[in-house]
């Protein structure tokens, strides 16, 4: 509970809303790149930045060394390998859609038509070639043919691998319902253990499969048949409903289910949690593993004293405080946000001890206090008075041998002060400060001011705290 306590208390709204921005861009990451390789691999970047923190905090200096330079070496290795799938996710996204947008529900690829289409210009032996992409990019792989941006339907397939038509050569980039482009280029497989009979649009479709995750459907004009390729692997399909299977296994639809809005609520609820705990530990491991410990020395202040009462003595006039917290926030300490206060509203006439707790002191936030020293300060009060002192100059050093001084005549000859009765009883006189007689060579006037000792004596309204000195002086007779 004290843990938590000593936590809790250096926390800041900053620190709120440093967790709170940053757990947001996480959420959106994980939004925008989910079901990609790129969030897989930086969760799998995650755990090693908690194993290396871990080390750390166990002293584990190897694991430590060896774990921080995977994870500084995989980050830019995430960079270079997957810059096209980053890519491709911030191309298609508008900036509303970056920052808060949530996921709208996934447009269903019409699979039956496509099925349909494709058994019907297999009956034909018309050749068709239909890329579906997978989750990764097919920019630098697929050589871009005629943008179309069409919705699927029978009669545009049809259509387009017509032999009449122009780009009936090419491959179709089927997106959702869209038909993005047509005419486009596949690169082609290098294998020597193909059939001899398969043509080019088996390559290219083969090709894909083997650089890519994308599924591929061909259609050969020789003999009609339906093979669907990926993974590096191109298989023959009997009939519609085989390739509506395979179509939905590709796009993660199961056959008699469908993800419901319950699902998506919940799979957003458990990532923004996850974000937030995720950040939340990210701070809590950076903020308190740079802890450093410093000591100030902050001066004594007091509030609530009665005006007729004076402190008169004091243990000390400053306590000595060990403080913690990141090392950014304790080099960032200023003089004056420093302060430790002694409430003396209960103070009694004499001594008083007082036990110094966080109470008594005024910390910038996100600063811990770890020790204080002295932890009691001893305060003396006395009832304040007034009394009427003569007054005496403070000579110093001598006069020339040839010269005395005769008079010297003081205005003011008293003085009221205020201050401590024990401290006042105790007085009889107050002087000047300290005049040098070894200047003074003729009569004169001069003004000096009074050393009140000590400096907690004060004067009493009407008087005045210097005194006029008028002095004679005259040479010494000759015997």
């Amino acid at each position: 509970m004290e843990l938590l306590i000593n936590i809790f208390s250096g926390f800041r709204w900053q620190d709120v809303l440093d967790i709170s921005i940053n757990s947001y861009v996480l959420f959106r990451f994980y939004i925008l790149f989910r079901g990609t390789n790129v969030l897989r691999v930086l969760l799998g970047l995650a755990i090693i930045w908690f194993v290396q923190r871990i080390a750390v905090t166990l002293g584990l200096f190897v694991s430590s060394w060896v774990s921080q330079g995977i994870v500084a070496a995989a980050a830019l290795i995430v960079v270079v390998i997957f810059r096209n799938e980053i890519r491709a996710v911030l191309q298609t996204k508008n900036l509303k859609a970056i920052l808060w947008e949530l996921p709208k529900k996934s447009v269903t690829t019409p699979f039956e038509t496509i099925a349909d289409s494709v058994f019907e210009l297999a009956k034909k032996h018309i050749g068709v070639l239909i890329v579906l992409p997978g989750r990764d990019d097919l920019e630098e792989l697929v050589q871009h043919g005629i943008a179309w941006r069409g919705m699927v339907s029978k009669e545009m397939l049809m259509s387009i691998f017509w032999p009449d038509n122009p780009v009936h050569d090419g491959a179709a980039v089927v997106r959702g319902n869209q038909v993005l482009e047509v005419g486009c280029i596949l690169p082609l497989s290098k294998r020597d253990d193909l059939p001899s009979y398969y043509g080019t649009r088996h390559r290219a479709g083969l090709g894909l499969s083997e650089k890519s995750d994308a599924l591929i459907i061909i259609v050969s004009e020789e003999s009609g048949n339906v093979l669907v390729a990926r993974n590096s692997r191109i298989d023959m399909v009997s009939s519609k409903d085989r390739l509506v299977q395979r179509l939905k296994a590709f796009a993660g639809i199961r056959l008699k289910t469908k993800p419901g809005l319950m699902n998506e609520k919940l799979e957003m609820g458990l990532a923004s949690v996850m974000s937030i705990i995720f950040v939340a530990g990210i701070w809590f491991g950076i903020s308190r593993g740079l802890d450093i410990l410093e000591t100030f020395e902050v001066p004594v202040g007091y509030m609530n004293r009665d005006p007729a009462k004076e402190i008169v003595d004091t243990s000390v006039n400053s306590i000595k405080l060990r403080l913690g917290g990141s090392r950014s926030l304790i080099q960032s300490i200023r003089p004056d946000q420093l302060r430790l206060t002694i409430d003396l509203s209960d103070a009694i006439i004499g001594q008083n001890a007082f036990t110094i707790t966080r109470r008594n002191i005024t910390l910038p936030a996100g600063i811990i206090l770890n020790d204080v020293n002295p932890e009691t300060l001893e305060v003396t009060l006395d009832v304040l008075i007034q009394k009427a002192l003569p007054i005496q100059a403070d000579w110093v050093g001598k006069l020339a041998p040839n010269l005395i001084l005769s008079e010297a005549k003081l205005s003011p000859e008293e003085i009221t002060l205020i201050g401590g009765k024990q401290l006042l009883e105790k007085l009889s006189t107050v002087y000047t400060q300290k005049i040098p007689v070894d200047q003074i060579n003729t009569s004169g006037t001069m003004t000096v001011n009074l050393a009140l000792n000590p400096a907690k004596l004060k004067i009493a309204s009407g008087s005045e705290n210097k005194v006029t000195i008028t002095y004679t002086v005259m040479e010494r007779l000759k015997l």
